[in-house]
């Protein structure tokens, strides 16, 4: 339609005003153009009678876990020196692997690396008799809450590929984080929090940085927010200084008009609406987000639970207590990263690295789990502890180990869990996993399914083809809850 100016877009002003609005709906065009998700006739991402891609959905089935929190220790710990106990070790302490692996490394001349025993000291802890190191020994407290996967493994040889694959599914970069995909198969259940949360305990970066909780091809409204402690939990977000909130309420009043004005022109791009939440949504976490991960309330005895009392243990017991903090508040999935920078990439010095972040972590992982416990959220809070790989039972440098994807071990704990139990083995010497092996697609595949999510059913459309959190492949390991 022609305007009385003779110009299809009518006077500069209007112009403008419809260009603004316009790129945002631009931008958002490909917010719900995909199609899939569950339950969700009304449209792609959105649930039936909301404009917004992260309302609450139905999940495929009854949900054992609502959030999950993700212990990631970055850098691969030791399964040999932890949770999985193989006495061969000893034994053959600086001899070369046996079997045809090992043949075919003596053939090579590499019996410079021979096997390392381990120096940790075993015992069976709880009801379970679940084999854990003098490493951790609170963690051992919780013993009967654990589920032990020693079966695990993974393609990535490289730290840059294995923490890839275990945050996304694939060793190359692009696709969505698992986070991302529970944020876009289930929403979230706090309109005023991001419903996908990072934390780290150190300034150095993590291997592949913010694309481990990117969303990849899927629209950004799904990737996790790193947050940090203090008045400003997430950058950027505080009001800027001298803005009183009236005024920040009408900076986003006028955005809204101009949005609204180009929506009247166009009712059928209903996926507006979901760019106007989202400026509400950042203008409502202001209020919320400070008070979400503010520690100042909590009683001293909480505060002791979790280490805060002490050096060594304060900077990861407050994430893990932030991490409490937000699942209780309906954030539904949290990761916290120990040893940002890949610092439990322990090739030497195996003693004193993994010594030096056990002493770090132990006490606030199990004070996570007592105080879950003792709320009655670790039912419904799916806690799950690993890195991007295990390492090899062969030394390197004489004191140290060096990476292993073919066998390595993590543990679950509530969310419906068993508790107590230890699931597959790994070969004598811990190099590769034999009996009931899970990939990380089958570990993606468990947690969604923790979570009431079928993965080949959890669907996103891209450039014409059905993308799957975990590319076609995986099952979830359903004897994980003690089914026969």
């Amino acid at each position: 339609m022609n305007s009385p100016h003779g110009h299809p877009y009518g006077s500069r002003r209007e112009f403008l005003a419809k260009a603004g609005g316009g790129f945002g709906a631009l931008a958002l065009s490909h917010l719900l153009a995909a199609d899939a998700g569950p339950n969700r006739p009304p449209g792609p991402g959105v649930a039936a009678g909301s404009p917004s891609p992260l309302a609450p959905k139905r999940p495929h089935r009854r949900a054992r876990a609502r959030s999950v929190i993700f212990l990631f220790m970055e850098g691969g710990p030791s399964h040999l020196d932890t949770f999985d106990p193989k006495p061969a070790l000893d034994r053959l302490a600086g001899k070369p692997i046996p079997g045809s692996f090992g043949e075919v490394i003596t053939a090579m001349g590499e019996f410079r690396s021979p096997i390392l025993p381990s120096r940790r000291t075993w015992k069976q802890h709880g009801q379970s008799g679940l084999w854990i190191s003098d490493w951790l020994p609170e963690v051992a407290q919780c013993a009967d809450e654990l589920a032990v996967i020693r079966s695990c493994w993974a393609d990535g040889i490289n730290h840059s590929t294995g923490v890839c694959q275990m945050n996304t599914g694939s060793i190359l970069a692009g696709r969505p984080s698992l986070g991302s995909w529970v944020t876009y198969g289930l929403g979230t259940e706090n309109a005023n929090l991001p419903a996908f949360v990072v934390l780290q305990d150190t300034p150095a970066q993590v291997i592949n940085g913010p694309r481990n909780w990117g969303s990849g091809f899927m629209p950004a409204v799904y990737q996790g927010v790193r947050m940090q402690g203090g008045s400003e939990p997430i950058p950027h977000l505080n009001t800027p200084e001298g803005t009183t909130p009236d005024q920040q309420r009408g900076k986003l009043g006028f955005l809204e008009r101009l949005n609204r004005r180009f929506a009247d022109d166009h009712p059928r791009q209903t996926e507006l609406e979901a760019r106007i939440a989202s400026y509400e949504l950042a203008f409502r976490m202001q209020a919320e987000a400070p008070e979400a991960v503010d520690l100042s309330h909590e009683s001293e005895a909480t505060r002791r639970l979790y280490g805060l009392d002490d050096a060594e243990t304060a900077t990861f017991g407050r994430m893990c207590l932030q991490a409490r903090r937000l699942v209780e508040r309906g954030v539904r999935f949290v990761q916290l990263y120990s040893g940002a920078g890949s610092r439990w990439d322990a090739h030497e010095n195996l003693e004193k690295n993994h010594g030096g972040l056990f002493r770090q972590t132990d006490l606030p992982i199990a004070g996570l789990l007592r105080d879950l416990r003792s709320r009655g959220l670790l039912d419904e809070t799916l806690v799950v502890w690993g890195g991007e790989f295990g390492r090899t039972p062969m030394s390197e440098k004489g004191t140290g180990r060096d990476h292993n994807p073919t066998g390595f071990t993590l543990w679950m704990a509530g969310g419906g869990v068993k508790g107590g139990q230890a699931i597959g083995s790994t070969d004598e010497v811990g190099l590769r996993a034999v009996e009931d092996r899970l990939h990380v697609h089958d570990l993606h595949a468990t947690i969604l399914w923790l979570m009431g999510i079928e993965a080949m059913d959890l669907v996103y459309t891209h450039q014409g083809r059905p993308e799957r959190p975990t590319l076609n492949e995986g099952e979830a390991f359903r004897r994980i809850v003690g089914m026969a």
